[in-house]
């Protein structure tokens, strides 16, 4: 059994911490391109939608092709790290146009399938027994990853949105640099079978599967739902304070990381079926009484939303333990390919629909759509509840 140097997994966590901070770039930055260019009130969930499509295409493209099995996936890494904070910089070439805007989120999010699940890659080349603990350490460091731009923003003071966008760039490139530099390929990296998009129909008729995968895809309708329109609710609790904002929704995204750390280690004495189900019932129980929790005194309310943020990543690394378990075996790459992209399928439309609400309702009101996603994962998980793990 090799011997794993103790530098491989921080610089894969913190290379992926750094990296995949251009996720939420465009949404930390929105008020002030709402108020600079006279974007609507729905660019936050569209600006959303963008990256969730080019996430999706990057992550079909990269399958088909086989790109991180057929090149080292550090370098595929290091370079969408490179690509993926031009795209993001091009957002200052925009000027706050409508289109543009969308189009240079969308090739952010094109870029970002070159960073999350090939640092997943990244990982299982180097750990084999402890693969689990270590995706639970690269989830939690996707979850700060997406929270950093709102703490550079309510930490910048005075930067105008151009300095948060750039540094947040400046910042994924130093992922990808130390990703290059600090992580070589491991000795259980393997070839992945390619891409077969005929194995729909094989992967879903595993029972089992289709009970972790439809669970997963319940958890995905809340997940970034709340993720993109936090700040909006936030701002409706605590008034026009923008860098009080910021630093609260930094702090309730970032909780996630204890989620997956603590749901990682838990799943080691109750199993990942529990784990998960426990997390999905606590975030779904949030989304109902989220209208009771915005008429609390305040601190209750931060209290609340912080708790919030802990379960409602928490369940993400388990999910993919689980549906990774369940397919079948000559097919987990497509089969985690295919879930992967009907999952943040599902972000779009939930993305799409709370943006609506929000305008209908008010944002107390709102996130009670998202209590079906969290009912029908619990439904869809009970058969592998009684499942010995």
């Amino acid at each position: 059994m090799p011997v794993v140097p103790a530098r491989i997994l921080p610089a894969i966590v913190v290379s992926q911490f750094a990296a995949t901070s251009l996720w939420f770039a465009g949404n930390a930055v929105m008020p002030e391109l709402q108020r600079a260019a006279g974007l609507p009130v729905s660019a936050v969930g569209d600006v959303t939608i963008a990256v969730q499509l080019g996430f999706i295409a990057g992550t079909l493209v990269f399958a088909w092709l086989a790109i991180a099995d057929r090149y080292s996936p550090r370098m595929i890494f290091f370079l969408c790290a490179l690509a993926g904070a031009a795209a993001n910089a091009a957002t200052l070439a925009t000027g706050g146009e409508y289109l543009p805007l969308l189009v240079v989120r969308f090739a952010t999010g094109f870029f970002l399938a070159g960073l999350y699940p090939v640092g997943m890659k990244i990982a299982s080349g180097w750990y084999d027994r402890d693969l689990g603990l270590a995706l639970g350490w690269l989830v939690g460091a996707l979850v700060l990853g997406t929270a950093l731009p709102h703490l550079i923003r309510g930490l910048g003071g005075d930067l105008p949105w151009q300095g948060v966008i750039l540094a947040v760039s400046a910042i994924a490139v130093a992922g990808g640099m130390a990703m290059l530099v600090l992580v070589p390929d491991g000795p259980h990296l393997k070839a992945g079978a390619g891409f077969d998009p005929t194995a729909f129909a094989t992967i879903f008729r595993s029972a089992d599967f289709r009970a972790s995968a439809f669970g997963y895809f319940g958890h995905m309708w809340e997940l970034y739902a709340f993720y993109a329109f936090l700040p909006v609710l936030l701002a409706a609790r605590l008034g026009g304070d923008a860098a009080l904002v910021s630093l609260w929704s930094f702090a309730a995204i970032a909780a996630g990381f204890l989620g997956c750390m603590g749901g990682g280690y838990l799943s080691r004495a109750i199993g990942s079926v529990r784990v998960a189900r426990l997390q999905l019932s606590a975030s779904g129980l949030c989304c109902l009484v989220s209208p009771l929790a915005f008429l609390a005194p305040v601190p209750l309310f931060l209290a609340f939303l912080m708790f919030w943020g802990v379960v409602v990543a928490g369940d993400s690394p388990q999910f993919s333990a689980l549906n990774a378990r369940f397919a079948p075996p000559r097919l987990v790459g497509s089969a985690l390919t295919i879930a992967n992209c009907i999952g943040f399928s599902i972000t779009i439309v939930s993305i799409a629909l709370l943006a609506r609400l929000i305008g209908i309702a008010g944002p107390q009101y709102a996130f009670l759509m998202l209590v079906p996603g969290p009912i029908l994962g619990l439904a869809a998980l009970r058969r592998l509840a009684v499942r010995p793990e």
